[in-house]
């Protein structure tokens, strides 16, 4: 690929980053673009435009993403009620197709014609970078340098990086065990003690969430207003998309919330273990289900739960802009028409607990639904028959001597 005359590379400004913004300017002899996204993930992006400009970069890219990261990814998401393999929120994977969009589009405005990008070649970023960058420019060029060097170790890094004379802060802080990719949905952990999957994760690890054993004695309520499927205010107040993920993810983290220990199964074939910390997510999901619950017809809900599986593998590996995302998006979407109302919770030591729901949209009618007298509402005697008719290829086998045990 010695024909690449510009690149655009997704750089934090770290040791990897730095070390392929050099390596592609001599590997490849060609012009950089760095791109750094603000996703929410707690660190400041500004000083990776210092690093940048020592390096001889000259157009530069700071942005911060976090608005457009929650109302056009994280919500659109949440609507569908996502989790991958019964358990895992998708924090990171839901970061990637924004990021390869990004990418793409100031690989537009600057005449760029290749990307690159940090991932390893053993991991599921790689391919969620990649294809959200094909799909989006089909004729894009990629350098995945760690397909393609031999830099395979943090020392290898750091040699690398004193030989060029790149600079690498050291903080003087003992380094993390971990593997860590944070944003404004949540915070992960690999490798360390975690690779081995029975050794308990260390309590201090987690960065974002109290446990649950130091939570707080007393509850918190908190009221999430809905309007389509999204949360629109919290306890009456009108928050934007970021700023309601940000707070959840604060009144969560005090209350214990959001902590997980899998092993999930990697797009590219191996098994994974990682432990996450998305207390704003936890708390969204169970609050979408619960106004859900009383605005969705069953057969919506029941279809929808039956496509969620499908959806969020999508997401985890990497088909965020395929159009079969697209195409379920848009009935998901739809079935948010009437998701409208008011659900309270209550959170107390890691656990959410829906206390409410309310909805001017809501099909929960307590005059049928009532154990008391109903006036009428609803026959039971209706009952009979319905029972009969859907008993009725059971009888039919089991008059034909069809053995069930």
């Amino acid at each position: 690929m010695t024909d690449v005359k510009k690149v655009v590379l997704a750089y934090s400004g770290g040791l990897d980053t730095s070390v392929i913004l050099k390596w592609l300017q001599d590997t490849h002899n060609c012009e950089v673009v760095t791109f750094t996204a603000d996703l929410g993930q707690g660190e400041e992006v500004e000083p990776a435009r210092a690093k940048a400009q020592a390096m001889g970069v000259k157009e530069i890219y700071i942005d911060d993403l976090r608005e457009e990261f929650v109302r056009d990814f994280v919500f659109p998401m949440f609507r569908a009620n996502t989790v991958y393999e019964g358990e895992y929120l998708l924090g990171t994977s839901i970061a990637r197709p924004l990021i390869a969009k990004r990418l793409i589009e100031i690989a537009n405005e600057t005449g760029a014609d290749a990307i690159s990008h940090g991932a390893t070649g053993k991991g599921n970023d790689q391919v969620r970078f990649e294809l959200g960058a094909y799909a989006l420019k089909p004729g894009v060029k990629v350098i995945a340098p760690w397909r393609e060097w031999d830099l395979l170790s943090r020392e290898k890094l750091m040699d690398y990086a004193a030989k060029h004379g790149i600079p690498i802060e050291r903080h003087g802080k003992k380094k993390s065990p971990y593997s860590m990719d944070a944003n404004l949905l949540h915070i992960s952990y690999e490798g360390g003690v975690l690779e081995d999957t029975w050794a308990e994760h260390e309590e201090d690890m987690w960065r974002w969430t109290k446990s649950p054993e130091a939570a707080p004695d007393t509850p918190t309520y908190i009221e999430l207003t809905y309007s389509k499927g999204d949360i629109v205010a919290i306890d009456g107040k009108q928050m934007s998309p970021a700023e309601v993920l940000t707070y959840l993810n604060k009144v969560g983290g005090e209350n214990g919330i959001g902590r997980l220990d899998i092993v999930e199964n990697r797009f590219v074939g191996m098994k994974s273990r990682g432990c996450y910390e998305t207390p704003g997510g936890t708390i969204m999901l169970k609050g979408h289900r619960a106004i859900e619950s009383i605005c969705l017809d069953r057969e919506v809900a029941h279809l929808k739960d039956s496509l969620m599986p499908k959806y969020a593998e999508l997401i985890y590996n990497g088909f965020w802009w395929s159009p079969e995302r697209v195409m379920m998006q848009q009935m998901i979407d739809a079935s948010q028409l009437d998701v409208n109302g008011v659900v309270r919770l209550k959170l107390y030591k890691g656990n959410v607990i829906v206390t409410g729901r309310k909805s001017d949209d809501s099909l929960f009618d307590a005059a049928i639904a009532t154990f008391e007298d109903d006036a009428g509402a609803y026959d039971q005697a209706d009952a009979a028959g319905f029972i009969k008719l859907n008993a009725l290829r059971m009888r039919i086998a089991a008059s034909k001597g069809r053995k069930l045990l």
